[in-house]
């Protein structure tokens, strides 16, 4: 499905990574490893097409992902460590405004199975800055529920979360593998995950 080719990424004059190949395929989950500052984000970002690799290549099936970019990204969704989650929309209109990233239009009862499936189901009138941390990241969980993306790019899915929404996510990377999609993130968190999953380690930074 989505295949990296001796990618290299500089930050601050320092090489955070260089020649770094792997393959992800279809059902595949994998976990990107490496100590803080080791460019697990940059990577993610370079993968999404968010931030230019100094050298290497990103291929989607077969295919450079800057000459099939209407087809990577329509089947692609990344979430970042950090909530976009606007406050003074409410939980339904947060998804139904992530959803329009992706020109996706879904009806309230679409919405309202994924929020009762992320434990918002009494919420999707709550104004974003009524939440808790960990309650706007189910939003983003609703949003990947609901995104028809084949590939799930998650930076630090934990994040914010409690013990209920790290077994959520846990088992949402799960179902999601089951039914052919792939999925790469990164955590600090221990993860449980009921399948098999392959990792890529990040190194040590050194000055160029």
């Amino acid at each position: 499905m989505l295949e990296v080719q001796s990618l290299e990424c500089v930050r601050d004059d320092r090489l955070l990574f260089s020649d770094l190949s792997f393959s992800v395929a279809e059902a595949e989950v994998l976990q990107i490893e490496g100590s803080n500052g080791s460019g697990k984000t940059s990577l993610l970002r370079i993968l999404c097409g968010l931030r230019q690799a100094e050298a290497g290549k990103i291929l989607w099936h077969g295919e450079s992902i800057s000459s099939n970019r209407e087809d990577f990204y329509a089947n692609m969704v990344y979430i970042g460590h950090l909530p976009c989650i606007k406050g003074d929309l409410t939980v339904m209109e947060n998804v139904r405004s992530l959803l329009d990233t992706r020109s996706l239009t879904l009806t309230d009862a679409q919405i309202e199975v994924a929020l009762t499936k992320v434990g918002l189901q009494t919420y999707d009138d709550v104004p974003g800055k009524a939440l808790s941390s960990g309650q706007r990241r189910r939003i983003l969980l609703a949003f990947v529920e609901l995104s028809q993306a084949k590939l799930w790019v998650l930076d630090e899915p934990l994040t914010a979360l409690d013990v209920q929404g790290v077994a959520l996510m846990e088992s949402m990377i799960i179902e999601h593998r089951e039914a052919g999609g792939s999925v790469i993130f990164t955590t600090h968190h221990g993860m449980k995950l009921d399948c098999n999953m392959s990792s890529v380690q990040l190194g040590k930074k050194r000055t160029v």
